[in-house]
Order: structure tokens, then C-alpha cells, then sequence
């Protein structure tokens, strides 16, 4: 079993500093329907938080057809049947594997164009954990998207695929899991051992989803809706919060929880997102409702949901990187491994639509690849890394640009990291633009070829930039570090 324990270490130091309880959970998801983004496409977008110091990769899985197969976790010895026909899928596992089994694969996008995140860590209240306890081999995190996403052709498959292994598998933990693919998105919620319930997020809205079970009613009556079989009657059988008649339930009611932990861990970072998507509704940090689905002020971009995914109460007088006050957890935080947003573009060819945009380390001193999934491999650089600093792999890059802004804030990411980000970012912008065009004149026996060597390049362009930077800031900060002592002296 390897010792990742599941977004949690580094969280109890966390508490300390910041004076907050410690949670069993973390990640920030965003979803934004396509009628709600910018440019028509639907995205879906979590920072994965982990550790201080915790190497993602970046790869590549290619499609075939072995004929059935059995996956076995060497984590818990969850068993599953896989189907016969496997596509081509992308993931981001962690460094560390186990005889070439892939650990927390966490994100990617298949060769159906249906993108899958997972997961956002969760927590069920105690009655109804007693009522459907959680099963010690059932499905975990770190086995979710090697058995869903090489097996499913839509986002609702996604969601009935995910569903049939918790109804029949078991669950061994509470888990929002997020699909989408061109036309949807839906958000589902894994609530106890063996049922779950998920919604279709409207096209013209977006959700900041913190560690918390955040589907309200839910009516099995109704198409935006699935749910585990007998989820209406196992909520009234058992008395649990939140039954509503015979076909509706409010799930969150039911399974969640809304105490003083939620009240400082979580409802602070959806009253962040959605201070910046929709600055329109003025709300307060400590309320104790938030609106699920919201529609955003102004169409959203990726670059929009960067600065989300980015955000420490920037700006705000919770800013976690300057004089913090109140004790509130950020989106943003140091043991951030990795951001994704999937993005499933509608205005192009589909061999190209499939971006997964990609930030090592923390995004708020990373910058976001834009990497296509039709390709035939990863880049080099993203194949790398330890728990410990390299030269080499794109996320100690990444994360050496966190360390050495880190004891000075928002004094050096001002001065040195968000001109470098902002020319990196446009620079990758701009090649994205170039590359799509090229793409469209080839062959389609010669796109991948093409595409694979676009990533590389760009990997390898951003790596370098922030290399160059890390050095300024080596040599910035030294500085700084001075200009304190003679201040003390």
C-alpha cells in the first residue's frame, strides 16, 4: 500500500497555521456548462491537493483490445471486471506505483471526447454511514479512473458505469466525481457504501465545489437527474434528513454534513469562486447556504477559471498570502499537486477538441499547458519525478517557483511570477490558435504525430521560462531576505 493517504497529508499543518480544524478531505472543483463559457465549449476543473512535496505525472494510455480482463488494486484488493475494448485515455498519476499500476489517475480525457475528474473527497454524517457503512475493498480514488474512463462513450455513461460498480461493488469512501464530454456535464456524489445520486449541470451555469456534499433535491423522476437503485426508499427506511415524498430526496439533507468544520474548511472557497464568476451577488463568507448552480456575470474563459482555481481570497481581506485573518481555507493552498481543467471545445474538429490544461505544483506561481489528447504520448518532462527535487520533471519546476515565493507572498509572485505567467500563458495561447489551424490541413493518419510534438514543445518552452525565473527569484529572494535582517538589526 503506498503511504499517499489521500489529499490528507500536509492538511493537519494546514489547521495549525491557519487555526482551522483539520479535515479528512480536500480539492476544489469547477464546472462550467457550455452555454456559460466563452467560447461554447463545456469544462470541468479541480486543483488536486495532496502533499508539499508529491510528484505528478503525465501519461498516456493506449487504446486495445485484450479481451476481458480483471483489475485487482494492490492498495485495498478491490476486484472489477473490465470490458474487453479499452480507448485511449490520458491521466495524471501520482509518482509513486506499484509493480506499473497506475496510482490516482485523477483526470483525463479518452478517445470518445468524454473527460472524467476524480475525485473531490467528501464526508457523510454519521447516522447514515451507520445506516450504509462504507466497504473496506470497495471502489477507491486511486482506482476510479483506470476502471470508468477507457470504458465509456459519454458522460452519462460515465455517471451509470461509476454507479453500477458502487451498487454492486461497494464504496470504500465518500466521493463527487465529475463527467462531461462535448454537449453535458454531471456532477455525482458517492454518499455512503453503496449509493450515490448526480445531476446535470445546467448548460448556462457554472459550481465551486468544495469537501462537501453540495447536491440538493434530487427527483429520480426526472432526466437531470440518476441515482443508486431504491436511494428514495433507503432514505426513508432508515429516517434520515431530507426525504421528500416518494421519488424526490434532498441528498445533502440526507448524507452530508453543515457544521463548524464546513463553516471555515469549506463554504469559504464556494463564496470565493463565486465572488469572482459573480461579483453581482453580494454575499457574506460565513453564511450558511450557498447556491449550488450560479450563472456567471460575464461568459467564463479558461483563463477565468484559472484565476478561480488560483484564488487565496485574493484580494479580499481573507488573503491567505498577505495579513491573514478569519480562518478560513483557501482555494489555493501549498499542498496543491496538480490543476486540470478539461475543456471539451465545439467550434473545431472533434480530433482536436480535447484539451487538458495542465498546472504542476500550485497554480496560483504555475502556468496552465494546454496539452491535446489525441496524441500518441506524454512529454518527457511530465513523466518525471519524485518525492524529492529533480532538475529535470516539470512539477519540481513548478514547485521550486512556490518555495521560493512562498516566505515573501505576494511581494515576489507581484513582482517576478504574474509578468512571467501572463507572457508564458499568452505565448501558449497563441500557439494553441496556431496549432489548430495546422492540425486541420493535415491527414488524420498524420494529426496525432503532429499534436504529440505541439505538447512537447510547449512543455518544453513553459519548463524553460520558469527555470530562467526560478533563478531571478533564487537571487530575489536572497535579497529580500537581506533588506529583513537590516531592518532587525
Amino acid at each position: 500500500m503506498i503511504n499517499r493517504f489521500k489529499c490528507l497529508v500536509g492538511l493537519a499543518t494546514f489547521g495549525m497555521v491557519m487555526g482551522t480544524v483539520s479535515s479528512a478531505s480536500a480539492c476544489t472543483t469547477v464546472l462550467v456548462g457550455k452555454k456559460a463559457s466563452s467560447d461554447g465549449s463545456t469544462m470541468i476543473a479541480r486543483n488536486e491537493d495532496v502533499d508539499t512535496a508529491w510528484a505528478k505525472h503525465y501519461v498516456f494510455h493506449a487504446a486495445n483490445s485484450n479481451g476481458p480482463t480483471q483489475y485487482v488494486s494492490k492498495d485495498n484488493h478491490f476486484t472489477v471486471d473490465l470490458p474487453a475494448d479499452q480507448q485511449r485515455y490520458t491521466s495524471t498519476p501520482d509518482w509513486q506505483q506499484e509493480d506499473g499500476q497506475d496510482q490516482f489517475g485523477e483526470d483525463g480525457i479518452n478517445g470518445s471526447n468524454v473527460a472524467m475528474s476524480a475525485t473531490e473527497s467528501g464526508t457523510t454524517n454519521k447516522k447514515a454511514q451507520k445506516a450504509d457503512p462504507f466497504v473496506k475493498n470497495g471502489l477507491e480514488e486511486q482506482s476510479m479512473l483506470d476502471v470508468v474512463l477507457p470504458y465509456v462513450h459519454s458522460a452519462r455513461e460515465g455517471v451509470q458505469r461509476l454507479g453500477h460498480i458502487i451498487e454492486t461493488k461497494g464504496s470504500a469512501e465518500n466521493n463527487g466525481v465529475i463527467f462531461s464530454d462535448k454537449s453535458s456535464i454531471w456532477y455525482m456524489e458517492i454518499v455512503s457504501g453503496h449509493h450515490w445520486a448526480a445531476v446535470r449541470v445546467p448548460n448556462n451555469k457554472y459550481a465551486v465545489i468544495p469537501n462537501q456534499t453540495m447536491i440538493g433535491n434530487v427527483n429520480t423522476k426526472k432526466g437531470n437527474y440518476m441515482a443508486s437503485k431504491n436511494l428514495v426508499s433507503f432514505v426513508k427506511k432508515h429516517d434520515l434528513n431530507g426525504y421528500v415524498d416518494g421519488h424526490q430526496v434532498n441528498l445533502a439533507k440526507a448524507f452530508g454534513t453543515n457544521n463548524k468544520e464546513d463553516a471555515t474548511y469549506n463554504r469559504p472557497r464556494v463564496w470565493d469562486g463565486q465572488r469572482i464568476l459573480t461579483p453581482s451577488k453580494k454575499q457574506s463568507i460565513d453564511q450558511k447556504h450557498f447556491t449550488m448552480f450560479m450563472k456567471p456575470d460575464k461568459k467564463i474563459s479558461v483563463a477565468k477559471v484559472q484565476k478561480v482555481l488560483g484564488s487565496h481570497f485574493t484580494g479580499t481581506k481573507y488573503d491567505s498570502n498577505g495579513k491573514w485573518a478569519g480562518g478560513y481555507r483557501p482555494i489555493n493552498v501549498p499542498t496543491n499537486v496538480e490543476s486540470h481543467i478539461l475543456q471539451i471545445r465545439n467550434n473545431v474538429p472533434s480530433d482536436i477538441a480535447g484539451i487538458q490544461w495542465l498546472a504542476m505544483a500550485s497554480p496560483a506561481t504555475s502556468v496552465y499547458v494546454p496539452f491535446y489528447t489525441n496524441v500518441t504520448n506524454t512529454p518527457a518532462n511530465y513523466q518525471k519525478g519524485t518525492d524529492k527535487p529533480d532538475n529535470d520533471s516539470a512539477y519540481w519546476t513548478y514547485k521550486m517557483t512556490r518555495v521560493l515565493t512562498d516566505p515573501y507572498k505576494n511581494k515576489l509572485i507581484n513582482k517576478d511570477v504574474l509578468p512571467v505567467q501572463k507572457k508564458v500563458q499568452k505565448h501558449l495561447d497563441q500557439n494553441l490558435t496556431k496549432s489548430d489551424k495546422q492540425a486541420e490541413s493535415l491527414p488524420s493518419d498524420q494529426v496525432a504525430d503532429y499534436l504529440t510534438q505541439c505538447n512537447q514543445e510547449n512543455a518544453d518552452y513553459a519548463q524553460k521560462q520558469f527555470q530562467k525565473l526560478n533563478q531571478k527569484l533564487t537571487v530575489d529572494a536572497t535579497r529580500q531576505t537581506k533588506i529583513v535582517q537590516d531592518k532587525n538589526l
